[in-house]
C-alpha cells in the first residue's frame, strides 16, 4: 500500500517499456558554446530520492557571458533527455548570478519530464542560456554538459481495466495499482458487469489497444494469459480486483461495505451496511453515530477491512487501527475505494 517508493526495484514487464542507460554507452554532449560551463562535468551523477525533497540535487557554476559593454545579464538553466539536441527544453531555473542549486525534487521534476526513467539512470543534458535586457535579447548559449541523473517516482504503476462495465475503452477504464513502483501485484475496487481485460500503459503512460493486454488463459480459473484469447468475466458487483503480471494469476472478490463499531449503531457484533453511489463511485450511508472508535469492513466478516493509516502514505490501511469520531451525531459516511491503493473515508455532520 506504500506510494512512497523508498529503494530501487527490479525492473519488471511493465517497467520494460523503458529501456537503462548504460552509462558507457551513453556519448557525453561536448558541444561548444559562448561561454563555458564550469561544474559539474560531463559524467558527474546523482541518484535523487523522494525522502530528501530539499537537498541539493544540481550544482551549478559557470562563466560570464561578455557582451562587450555593462549590462545586467540573464541567465536561464535548460534541460533535455540526452540526444533530443534541445528540440523541446525545459527551462530549469532563471537567475542573474552565475552560481545556482536546484534542489532535488525540481530536478526530478525536470528529469522525469524530459522523459528519464524512474529509478534508472539516464543522462540529462543542460546547457546555459543567457539573454540581455527586459525583451530577452542577445540569446546566447554555453557549451553542454552531461548529467547523469537516476530519478524517482511516487505513482505507483497501473493497469486499466477495460470491459463491459463501461464500454471496453482502455483509456477511461477504472485502473488497479501496484504496490510499489517495478512491483506486479496490482490491486483496485471495481465495479464489473461482464466480460474485462488488463492492459498496460505504453512508455508515455497511455492506455491503449495494441499495449500489452492480459486476458483469462481459457481455463477460467484465475489464470492470465498475454493478449489472452478470452476475456476474464465476473457477474455484476463491486470487486477487489487483484491481478499479477508476473505470476499470471487474477482474482475478484465480490465486496459489499458496510462500517462497524462501538460509535455505530450495531456496535462490533454487526456492521451498518453502506449504498454503493454508481455516480460518484463511492459506498455511503446516513448513519447515527455516538462517540467512539469505528471500521470499515466488507460482506459482514473481518476477512477485508480497513482501519487507520499509521504508516503515513495517505491510503487506509487493511487491518489498520481503529478510526474514532469525537462527537456524536447523524454522519453522511463515505468510504472512496476508487483510487487504487490510496484508500479514504469521510463523515459529514449532518
Amino acid at each position: 500500500m506504500r506510494n512512497i517508493i523508498k529503494s530501487i526495484v527490479a525492473v519488471t514487464i511493465i517497467a520494460g517499456f523503458a529501456s537503462c542507460t548504460d552509462e558507457q554507452d551513453l556519448k557525453y554532449a561536448n558541444n561548444t558554446g559562448e561561454f563555458r560551463i564550469l561544474s559539474p562535468v560531463s559524467g558527474d551523477a546523482v541518484i535523487l530520492s523522494p525522502d530528501t525533497p530539499t537537498n541539493p540535487g544540481l550544482s551549478m557554476t559557470w562563466e560570464d557571458m561578455d557582451y562587450g559593454t555593462p549590462t545586467e545579464v540573464t541567465y536561464t538553466i535548460q534541460v533535455d533527455k540526452s540526444g533530443d539536441n534541445f528540440d523541446t527544453p525545459i527551462d530549469l531555473v532563471t537567475t542573474t548570478n552565475t552560481y545556482v542549486t536546484v534542489t532535488s525534487d525540481a530536478l526530478n521534476g525536470a528529469s522525469v519530464g524530459a522523459g528519464l526513467t524512474p529509478f534508472t539512470q539516464g543522462g540529462l543534458e543542460i546547457r546555459v542560456r543567457s539573454t540581455v535586457g527586459t525583451t530577452g535579447s542577445e540569446e546566447k548559449f554555453s557549451d553542454v554538459i552531461t548529467y547523469l541523473v537516476t530519478p524517482y517516482s511516487t505513482d505507483l504503476p497501473k493497469l486499466s481495466v477495460p470491459g463491459n462495465h463501461q464500454g471496453w475503452n482502455p483509456p477511461t477504464a477504472p485502473r488497479i495499482a501496484s504496490s510499489a513502483f517495478g512491483a506486479t501485484d496490482y490491486e483496485g475496487f471495481i465495479w464489473l458487469d461482464g466480460g474485462f481485460k488488463f492492459v498496460a500503459p505504453d512508455a508515455a503512460g497511455n492506455f491503449n489497444w495494441g499495449n500489452p493486454d492480459w486476458g483469462d488463459d481459457g481455463s477460467f480459473s484465475g489464470v492470465l494469459a498475454l493478449t489472452g484469447e478470452s476475456d476474464c468475466s465476473a457477474t455484476a458487483g463491486y470487486y477487489r480486483v487483484r491481478a499479477n503480471t508476473t505470476t499470471l494469476l487474477y482474482t475478484v472478490e465480490p465486496t459489499n461495505w458496510g462500517i462497524i463499531g462501538a460509535a455505530t449503531p450495531l456496535g462490533w457484533d454487526n456492521s451498518t451496511n453502506l449504498t454503493y453511489n454508481a455516480t460518484n463511485k463511492t459506498w455511503e450511508g446516513d448513519v447515527v453515530m455516538t462517540a467512539g472508535e469505528f471500521k470499515f469492513r466488507a460482506n459482514g466478516a473481518w476477512t477485508i477491512n480497513l482501519g487507520g493509516d499509521p504508516d503515513g502514505d495517505g491510503s487506509m490501511n487493511y487491518d489498520g487501527p481503529n478510526l474514532s469520531v469525537a462527537a456524536g451525531g447523524n454522519y453522511h459516511v463515505v468510504l472512496d475505494l476508487s483510487n487504487p491503493r490510496q484508500y479514504a473515508y469521510s463523515l459529514t455532520a449532518l
